[in-house]
């Protein structure tokens, strides 16, 4: 059988598919013997754990003022925000970034998450490090039925190759949920899937939002919160709409590396490969026991951010009153990987975010769009970063990597389909995630997330899954400085009373 020529097309996966290890504290059996040894890839620790594995906990060896618990976006800024205090930052992952991680293909930068911003707390801390917010100013497009449609919510729905009636259903739709006042029903909406607000419109418009809605908070639109849904609707359709996007060629990727950049006096406290197994409040303390290459090393801390998901606090801190435990394992998470196709040619610049309902992928974004037609610069390659969130019940997909080349393989195929293209990438990239994006299902945002962010004790809880109601960037710095806040106020208290 003659080969294909994608049978020579280079499928390259990294990232790990578990955002960190949900350990079960009544394993962490204080056994005489000898812990087991240990490998330091991202997943076997979390696995021998699921397996009923014992570890021994060793007693502290090091104390410091501040352990925090995650390297993404959250935990950096936190470590950014106290440069005058002694402080550990552990990351599981081999670097740091989180879900606003970058890399490059020959110089040439593109995302593995998080896209853009549009919020005024990212731009001021991009600004504040010294890095341009670069304005994206083009309001997403659509391919439907092979064809492209600019602006899809706006000028776009005239041109919709649909049928008279169904591109009339888009437009009652938007004119009847441009009319509902979204902060005063927060908490009614809230807890009522956007599905009821579909009933009764063209099925297309369903489509459009299940697509829609995997790639910016994890859910279709039965598991959707509608607050969250029409709010979204109502910035990006409304009639005095404005496109406040900016982002990176690398996506907020950028604004990680930038923060490590910053945080570079402080390397010797900046720990990769480092998986969490217990974090212990204490009376005066917290001890934290994390493993590292083939050690498990116990540090004690005067407080712990827990930056990173709710999944990893509520099975790693010890002592969590039981409702807030409950709150913290009702939120759900998608697996979510990014597919990269590396092109040495262009194949498509119509469009910054193009949205391509019913396919294996939601959207795909063109990485260099903010710099391309800037003066001197040379486009080498065409790179469109493909969003690819998947449902909860695929994620084994994910744990091999033939597995995650097959996610690839279909995503490869179903672009050049909707492209209606036969050019093949130089390359094909896919990032792998297994919990990277909390579920912005109904009621998540009004009742669980306040329980579930609440302070315990010496334990402070940053990342996304503290603010809500979405995942993005700008929530994950709110959430840094909100317990950097609550450090500071426990240590200021602290001092007032021992001067007492």
């Amino acid at each position: 059988m003659t080969p294909s020529r994608r049978d020579f097309i280079k499928f390259v996966v990294a990232g790990a598919i578990s955002s960190g290890c949900p350990v079960d504290l009544s394993l962490l059996a204080k056994a005489e013997e000898k812990p087991a040894a240990l490998d330091s890839e991202e997943n076997v620790i979390c696995h021998q754990v699921r397996d009923l594995h014992t570890f021994s906990i060793p007693p502290v060896s090091a104390r410091h003022d501040l352990v925090i618990v995650g390297g993404g976006v959250s935990g950096l800024t936190a470590a950014h925000l106290m440069p005058n205090h002694d402080w550990l930052l552990l990351e599981k992952e081999p670097h740091f970034g989180g879900n606003a991680y970058m890399m490059d293909f020959h110089g040439a930068g593109y995302s593995t998450g998080a896209a853009f911003s549009e919020s005024e707390v990212t731009v001021a801390l991009a600004t504040e490090l010294g890095l341009k917010p670069l304005p994206i100013d083009n309001w997403d497009g659509s391919i439907i039925n092979g064809e492209f449609v600019a602006d899809t919510w706006g000028a776009g729905l005239d041109h919709l190759p649909y049928s008279p009636k169904v591109r009339e259903s888009f437009k009652k739709f938007r004119k009847a949920m441009l009319a509902i006042n979204v902060e005063k029903r927060v908490r009614e909406l809230d807890n009522t899937p956007l599905s009821k607000f579909l009933q009764g419109y063209a099925p297309e418009i369903k489509e459009w939002f299940d697509a829609y809605g995997p790639s910016n908070w994890g859910s279709r639109s039965q598991e959707t919160s509608a607050m969250v849904a029409l709010g979204d609707l109502q910035a990006f359709a409304g009639e005095k709409r404005h496109d406040e996007r900016s982002t990176w060629p690398g996506g907020l990727g950028a604004l990680s590396k930038r923060l490590i950049e910053k945080l570079e006096p402080h390397k010797a406290r900046m720990v990769t490969g480092a998986t969490i197994i217990a974090v212990r409040p204490q009376k005066s303390s917290v001890e934290v026991s994390y493993v590292h290459g083939d050690k498990i090393t116990t540090v004690a801390a005067k407080a712990v951010i827990m930056a990173a998901p709710k999944l990893i606090a509520s099975r790693t801190v010890e002592g969590l009153p039981q409702a807030q435990r409950v709150a913290m394992q009702k939120i759900r998470y998608a697996p979510y990987p990014v597919v990269n196709l590396i092109y040495d040619k262009v194949v498509f610049d119509k469009g910054y975010d193009t949205w391509c309902p019913g396919n294996s992928f939601t959207d795909f974004i063109v990485a260099d769009w903010t710099i391309r037609n800037k003066p001197g610069y040379k486009r080498a390659y065409n790179i469109l970063t493909c969003y690819t969130p998947m449902r909860e019940a695929d994620r084994g997909l994910l744990l091999t990597d033939e597995g995650a080349r097959s996610v690839a393989a279909r995503v490869l195929q179903d672009v050049k389909t909707v492209l209606r293209s036969d050019v093949d990438p130089v390359e094909v990239h896919i990032y792998r995630r297994g919990h990277p994006m909390y579920m912005v299902t109904p009621g998540n945002h009004t009742q669980v997330l306040p329980l579930a962010r609440h302070p315990f004790r010496r334990v402070f809880f940053a990342n996304t899954d503290s603010i809500g109601p979405v995942s993005t960037t700008s929530t994950a710095i709110i959430a840094a400085r909100r317990a950097v806040a609550g450090v500071n106020k426990l240590w200021a208290g602290q001092a007032r009373a021992a001067n007492a």
